[in-house]
């Protein structure tokens, strides 16, 4: 096999009970109504490059700080990177402050920086939302929509989309109203990854959320949904037990990036590739590698790699000694020597399927004091809007 291509299998997936169009971003449009969730430490141009090679979609890269941008710090502009046929570029972008994002917008169009702006209002880490960031930002509904309104403005003519969770818990429902509010502040889409900030990674994804979600929109407006999407029939289920518009997917291609060509594969009611065997994921395994070396340099591409190795090899019988020595990795050469050391001709495990990732337990949200006193303060959160990216 080269580069993780995988042979068609025989059998026909379970067809969604709604034909999609293609799902359309502003101006932009894809046959595929899939979008690679952003995730800090994984989306960079590697990763994105080898998951755009299996299947169609949307794929956003890492997220950045708008005061990063705005203050022209190093590290956010080293991570502002696309392959040169990467279209459109999407580009997701925090902040909690109004005027932040408006030039980081601006600059975004005046350099020519990206195609397509997501907003990210969904991260539920702590070190986030006790400064009013995040997940916990759409409860302040007037400062929400002024951050909003500020990115449309500062996008100009470039679309821009809002990504958000339930709310903070199960008693701060935010969604509906948030939704409304982006699209009446000039969103063109909106995703909603169907958990509250509480839940973290944990437990189930309410999918019926994400119905209420649709119906609460206008019909013109493109609804993504996110969470437990693992395989191609998961997206297939949500899109017909929600009518959404299209699936974010962002834990379950982890050590899985052929789950793109299963995406794209079952949207257009086509048969799926057969289940990589074990000589099919070490060949992607190490495409990944050498991407993230070209990406990154040598050293750190490499040493970048080894938290990718356990997803990539969870559920094949691979021995500790061996799944150690991967996970120290100190070169492709290295790489290379460790993988012939693993039986080819393994079949893919079903202990492969399902949830991946961080999951972790549902916890109490940190909020800065006395957040939930006022959802219409229009306060800028003090020290949330961080000058580095990454997440």
């Amino acid at each position: 096999m080269q580069d993780g291509v995988r042979p068609r299998r025989t059998d026909t997936p379970a067809r969604s009970e709604r034909v999609l169009p293609p799902l359309r971003i502003g101006p932009y449009q894809v046959d595929t109504p899939v979008v690679l969730a952003p995730m800090a430490g994984i989306t960079n141009p590697g990763f994105r490059r080898l998951c755009r090679e299996q299947g169609a979609g949307y794929y956003v890269c890492e997220m950045i700080t708008a005061r990063g941008l705005v203050e022209k710090n190093p590290l956010t502009f080293r991570m502002i990177a696309f392959d040169a046929d990467e279209h459109p570029r999407s580009m997701q972008l925090y902040g909690v402050d109004p005027e932040s994002m408006r030039l980081a917008a601006r600059m975004i169009v005046e350099r020519d920086l990206a195609d397509h702006i997501d907003m990210n209002f969904g991260c539920p880490v702590p070190k986030v939302t006790r400064r009013g960031g995040g997940a916990a930002l759409p409860f302040k509904r007037r400062l929400f929509e002024r951050i909003v309104s500020a990115a449309v403005e500062g996008a100009g003519d470039r679309p821009v989309t809002v990504k958000m969770r339930i709310g903070i818990d199960d008693e701060h429902h935010t969604y509906l109203d948030a939704a409304r509010i982006a699209v009446d502040s000039g969103a063109v889409a909106v995703a909603l990854h169907a958990r509250t900030a509480s839940q973290r990674y944990s437990g189930q994804a309410d999918w019926d959320a994400i119905s209420r979600l649709r119906e609460h929109v206008p019909a013109h407006v493109p609804v993504l949904g996110n969470g437990d999407i693992f395989s191609a029939q998961d997206a297939l289920d949500m899109v017909a037990r929600t009518g959404c518009d299209g699936v974010v997917v962002g834990r379950g291609c982890l050590g899985r990036p052929w789950l793109f060509g299963d995406l794209e594969a079952a949207f257009a009611g086509r048969e799926l590739p057969a289940p990589p065997n074990l000589g099919e994921v070490a060949a992607t395994l190490r495409r990944h590698a050498v991407l993230l070396c070209e990406h990154m340099g040598d050293h750190k591409g490499i040493r970048d790699m080894r938290k990718h190795v356990a997803w990539y090899l969870k559920g094949f019988p691979v021995g500790p000694e061996l799944r150690r020595n991967l996970g120290m990795v100190e070169s492709v050469d290295h790489l290379d020597e460790l993988l012939t050391q693993l039986d080819p001709h393994e079949p893919f495990p079903a202990e492969a399927d399902g949830p991946r990732g961080r999951q972790g337990s549902p916890g109490r949200v940190v909020l800065p004091e006395h957040w939930l006193d006022d959802p219409e303060d229009t306060t800028v959160p003090f020290g949330a809007d961080v000058d580095h990216s990454g997440g």
